[in-house]
């Protein structure tokens, strides 16, 4: 068997496994069938460019939240979360505490889109 060696590990977004779906469709002219159940998901669930992305991620970078990790911006991003309950849904099963006024910058981050 093969020893498999993990590098680097990334959390993306949905807009880049989007974006990375379609370049592999490109280049191979067509995918499989678990990519295209991917990609349709991502078709009727992502809502973002990748332009409006890049921009949420980088203003909630220069937030300065000291435990917001690069995984959590993207589960935010992914969810895009309307209410202070659904953002804190998202920090519910992680060992994370976040002040109330920094969920609070978080949102008026997300609702400047």
């Amino acid at each position: 068997m093969v020893d498999l060696k993990v590098i680097e590990e990334k959390p993306i977004s949905m807009v880049e496994l989007k974006n990375k779906i379609a370049l592999i469709k490109k280049r191979d002219q067509e995918l499989n069938f678990r990519s295209n159940k991917v990609q349709e998901y991502l078709n009727a669930f992502v809502t973002l460019t990748e332009k409006e992305a890049n921009e949420l991620k980088k203003k909630m970078e220069e937030l300065n939240i000291s435990r917001l990790k690069d995984r959590h911006i993207v589960k935010v991003l992914d969810i895009m979360p309307e209410d202070l309950d659904g953002l804190k849904a998202l920090f519910a099963g992680e060992n994370i505490t976040i002040k109330q006024e920094d969920l609070t910058r978080i949102l008026e981050v997300i609702r400047q889109k």
